[in-house]
C-alpha cells in the first residue's frame, strides 16, 4: 500500500477543499493512504511542507494541491513557476515522487474551479511513480 503526504494550499480555498477530496477519494480509489495532510498558507509556502513529508520514511511519495488564479500583474506566473521548479527540486534531493496538483497560473476563479479534478490527478501520478520506481 502506498503512503501519500498530501499538502493542501488554503488560498482559494472555495477550489482548494474540494481538490483535497478529490485526492482523498483517489487515494481510496488507488488502496493508498494519506498519513498526513499539511494545509499551507498559499501555493508558495508548499515546498517546505513537501519537505517535511518527503523527509518522512513513512511517507512514499507527496500530492501538492492548490490554485493559483490570475490578477492584474503577472505575480501569478512568479508563484507557479518558483513552486513548480522547488518542488522539482525536493523530488530529486529527496529521491522521493512529489507530484503538481497545481491548477494555473493564467486562470480565473471559475477556470480554478473547473480544474478540481487537479486533486485525484496529484494522487494518481504519485502512486503511479511509486510504482514505477518500486
Amino acid at each position: 500500500m502506498t503512503r501519500l503526504g498530501l499538502v493542501v494550499a488554503q488560498y482559494n480555498s472555495a477550489v482548494t477543499d474540494p481538490m483535497a477530496a478529490a485526492a482523498r477519494d483517489a487515494a481510496g480509489e488507488r488502496d493508498a493512504t494519506i498519513g498526513e495532510t499539511l494545509p499551507v498558507p498559499g501555493v508558495y509556502d508548499a515546498p517546505l511542507a513537501a519537505d517535511r513529508l518527503a523527509r518522512r520514511s513513512d511517507i512514499d511519495a507527496v500530492a501538492v494541491v492548490g490554485a493559483v488564479v490570475t490578477g492584474d500583474t503577472d505575480h501569478d506566473r512568479v508563484i507557479a513557476d518558483a513552486t513548480a521548479a522547488a518542488l522539482t527540486d525536493i523530488s530529486l534531493e529527496r529521491d522521493v515522487p512529489v507530484t503538481f496538483g497545481v491548477s494555473g497560473p493564467g486562470q480565473s476563479g471559475a477556470e480554478a474551479r473547473e480544474r478540481i479534478d487537479k486533486g485525484a490527478e496529484a494522487v494518481n501520478a504519485a502512486v503511479d511513480m511509486v510504482e514505477t520506481l518500486q
